[in-house]
């Protein structure tokens, strides 16, 4: 049998397969990673959400100042006529 025809052949293969295993040393890793983001993203947006339910009642804030205001300025205009 004669080995020197397939001398290229195999050196190709050897070399294509060290290819492939340095790609997948490379990918494998950065899909773990993007595997760790994903999850940690899920919590985060998860922690927003309950950040919206938990200042939702801030939305009437305007209001509710805006009456401690008028009440504080009626208290104000009824001491003056008390004359305190």
């Amino acid at each position: 049998m004669d080995f020197t025809n397939h001398t290229g052949w195999l050196v190709g293969y050897v070399i294509a397969t060290v290819v492939v295993l340095v790609v997948v040393a490379l990918v494998v890793p950065i899909l773990l990673l993007a595997h760790k983001i994903g999850g940690q993203a899920q919590r985060i947006n998860s922690g927003l959400e309950g950040a919206v339910v938990n200042t939702a009642g801030l939305k009437g804030l305007k209001v509710t100042i805006a009456s401690a205001t008028a009440i504080v300025a009626g208290l104000n205009r009824g001491r003056t006529k008390l004359g305190g």
